[in-house]
């Protein structure tokens, strides 16, 4: 698996850096991991479980050979890379407002819709953070009751 995370150096994007190596998603000693950071903040050294990754510069074939690309960046990067990725064979999943309202874009929130994951085009858009926080709260309630 070779996996990247686009805007690592931003809040959401430590977090993701956090969640792929708690849950090993990735075993960055042999898997390939990269993080890619905009001009201000590459070399900057991001640290989690005993692992230390330096930012890399955003460039022209930083998706080849990547099988999934996290987009933790704002919806103007993300319009233009996520096409670069997804036409090098990656599958993106993308935290900003690009393609939420794209209706061949599944909006998932894996606890709440996996299924909604079928058929996927290799892209795949994330609610806003405040709203999937709302319905992991809320979706119980809906599951149980009906909650409208």
């Amino acid at each position: 698996m070779y996996a990247v995370i686009v805007g690592a150096t931003g809040l959401a994007g430590q977090e993701l850096v956090k969640l792929i190596l708690d849950r090993r998603f990735i075993n960055p000693h042999t898997d390939g991991f990269m993080l890619y950071a905009s001009d201000r903040s590459v070399g900057t050294c991001i640290a989690h479980a005993g692992v230390s990754f330096l930012t890399a510069p955003m460039v022209s074939d930083m998706f080849r050979g990547v099988d999934v690309a996290f987009f933790a960046v704002d919806s103007n990067v993300a319009r233009a890379l996520a096409p670069k990725a997804l036409d090098a064979g990656a599958i993106v999943i993308d935290k900003s407002s690009a393609f939420r309202m794209d209706e061949d874009v599944p909006l998932v929130i894996p606890e709440i819709n996996p299924e909604a994951l079928e058929g996927h085009k290799r892209l795949i858009a994330s609610p806003n953070c405040s709203t999937t926080i709302m319905l992991m709260g809320l979706y119980p309630l809906h599951r149980q009751f009906g909650l409208k």
